[in-house]
Order: C-alpha cells, then structure tokens, then sequence
C-alpha cells in the first residue's frame, strides 16, 4: 500500500500536508523535459508525491525515472512552494496543503520514453517553443525557472 493510500484510510478527505518533488530537467541544448500527463492532457513537470522512508530528492529522482525511464544525477535544489495558495482539492475530494520541492537537473543516464502509464509523452522542449497546453499548477514554477536558469 502506498503512503497516500495509508494516510486517506485514517483521515478521509480531510486536509494533509503532502509533499511533491520534481525535476527542472535539462539536456545539453538546455532544453526542458517536459511529460505530457494522462490525467489532464497538459505539459508539467516530472514528479509526484513522496513516499514514505525517501527524501525529497529521491522522490524526484524516483518519479522521473518512472514517468519518463531517465536517471538524474546531481540535482540542485531550485526552490521550495508553500503555503494556503498552494493548497489543492482533488477530484475525488481529498484535500492537501502542498509543499513542492522543485529540482534542476542537467545529468541524467537512460533512454526516454514516449509513453507509459502515467505519461501520455514526454519531450524535451526549447525555451522559446514551449507546448500551450501547459499544467496551470505548473506555470509559475516553469515561469520562475525561465528568469533565473
């Protein structure tokens, strides 16, 4: 059983505090990585919710191996969002208090995939020509990252 289901069977739908990690991916045109998720047909960031027993470095690295099958190397902490803006209610009801830890990254070893349960594709992107359809929760943090990296 995963953590979050664990942690739903105890409090419900109520609000918990629940951390994500992800990864600001670069490869050697500095181009981004971005995933084409399944659950809303829009670009983000590689990542998700921490596991119980990791840190959130190994989350990040966790969930970018299994959304897009690269391995990071060094990761740079890039910046740490929370507070009640980042607040979020699911579909299915469930509440969280959201601390997002964001990465960059400009190592990594693998073959990326096009496709898998959880990405619907996944592509490196210039800076000039990134996709439209981009995840709203995830604008500010790529808009961040764009004026500073």
């Amino acid at each position: 059983m995963d953590y979050i289901t664990y942690l739903r069977n105890m409090v419900g739908r109520k609000k918990v505090i629940m951390v994500v990690a992800a990864a600001f991916v670069l490869n050697e045109a500095g181009e981004l990585l971005l995933q084409k998720r399944r659950d809303t047909d829009e670009w983000g960031l590689p990542g998700g919710f921490m596991e119980m027993g990791e840190g959130t470095a190994d989350t990040a690295r966790r969930e970018v191996y299994e959304e897009t099958g690269l391995h990071l190397g060094n990761l740079d902490l890039f910046h740490i969002y929370s507070g009640p803006e980042y607040d979020k209610t699911f579909a299915n009801g469930d509440q969280a208090a959201l601390v997002q830890v964001l990465y960059s990254c400009r190592e990594f070893t693998g073959e990326l995939i096009k496709s898998n349960a959880e990405s619907a594709d996944n592509a490196f992107f210039s800076r000039q020509a990134l996709p439209k359809e981009l995840f709203k929760e995830h604008i500010p943090f790529i808009r961040d990252f764009m004026t500073v990296k």
